[in-house]
């Protein structure tokens, strides 16, 4: 009897050991990051970005696999329910990890409980856009003339931007109508196109189409100005208490072991303190803002209650 316990507790101690020396020489292959969001939208373009970071650095395939639909929950359930194993990550963000809660009835995962926190790795807001001939060409405008035309179209594709439209509904006192779309792309492309009359989209999206004269901004959803998109006002001056604040952040299934955890935020900082990693991020309209995992977990708790209660003030239901 004691010689099966001494051979027990050696097989345990030599398992332990051989999961210990996995974790250590993690990554050994392929790693999936999904995205619960279209190609090209903010999400994609820092996950793209950093997974090739990545690949690079460790010498392992990084696949950016985008896992479309009903506000990033598919991509987001699709991570809940892998392996803890490091292989399969997620670039999140403040909708699948927070907004979701109060958008969504039967909720398919538990953002708080079914994911480890990695990093959070960008901040960002979003532009009201419309078409450049759109009548309006200031707030104040904007909302006299959206007071005169009731149920004009607005595109969403994500809890922020529904969110949003539904500020400028209570806040602007505003008669509109809520499209869905399966992303804030092909929201924006239906507001160039003339399908609907506008949209809210990420400054990452939004910032190039601005630039390139399809689309015109009429202000942005942070409490302040933002450098990265000059002479937009915030839509609070004339709507006031109208806030939109979104992030990315970085994560694994729950129960991914925690040497995993850590090597895989320690090398994510590492790119994100970079002052070049800064300047390409800049330039698609994010800025960098880490937290390492225990506080991004904090965090994200916090911010549940937080776009709970604004998707509740702004009078959405889950559907």
């Amino acid at each position: 009897m004691k010689m099966r316990s001494i051979l027990l507790a050696c097989l345990l101690a030599a398992a332990s050991g051989s999961a210990n020396a996995a974790d250590t020489d993690y990554p050994r292959r392929q790693i999936r990051l999904i995205v619960p969001f279209p190609a090209g939208a903010g999400p994609d373009q820092v996950a793209r970005m950093l997974g090739q970071h990545l690949q690079d650095t460790w010498g392992q395939t990084v696949v950016i696999e985008n896992r479309v639909g009903a506000l990033g929950s598919i991509g987001a359930q699709e991570v809940a329910r892998s392996a803890p194993d490091g292989y399969t990550l997620m670039m999140g963000t403040n909708t699948t990890q927070a907004a979701n809660v109060a958008m969504l009835k039967n909720l398919p995962y538990d953002p708080a409980k079914d994911f480890a926190p990695i990093i959070r790795t960008v901040t960002t807001a979003m532009v009201l856009v419309v078409k450049p001939d759109f009548p309006a060409k200031t707030q104040a405008e904007f909302i006299a003339y959206a007071k005169a035309h009731p149920n004009m179209t607005a595109g969403y594709g994500s809890g922020a931007s529904q969110i949003s439209i539904a500020q400028l509904q209570t806040r602007g006192q505003l008669s509109l109508v809520a499209a869905s779309y399966r992303g804030v792309p092909q929201a924006m492309t239906d507001v160039m196109g003339g399908v609907i009359d506008l949209a809210f989209a990420d400054f990452s999206l939004a910032i190039p189409q601005m630039q390139g004269g399809t689309l015109r901004g009429l202000g942005v959803t942070s409490p302040k100005a933002n450098d990265l998109v000059p002479g937009l006002a915030p839509l609070a001056e004339t709507m006031p208490g109208f806030e939109a604040t979104i992030w990315y952040g970085l994560l694994a299934p729950a129960g991914t072991p925690a040497p995993v955890v850590d090597k895989v935020y320690q090398e994510s900082l590492r790119f994100l303190s970079m002052p070049t990693t800064r300047a390409k991020l800049e330039g698609v309209g994010v800025t960098v803002a880490p937290m390492p995992p225990a506080e991004f977990g904090t965090f994200i708790a916090s911010e549940i209650t937080r776009w709970t209660a604004d998707a509740r003030a702004a009078g959405i239901e889950p559907k």
